[in-house]
């Protein structure tokens, strides 16, 4: 993904922003991915 960073405040770090964006996305992506895994479990042993 590309972002046109010219017309941004100066101060603000992007790259860190894209950086931590994308972590918080591939976090998200693994919590969910372990929540379906659990209940999965859950519905597999527990019934």
């Amino acid at each position: 993904m590309s972002i046109d960073t010219t017309g941004g405040h100066p101060d603000m770090d992007y790259r860190e922003h894209v950086r931590t964006y994308n972590g918080f996305i591939k976090g998200t992506i693994v919590l969910t991915v372990i929540v379906v895994l659990i209940l999965a479990g859950m519905a597999a042993f527990l019934v």
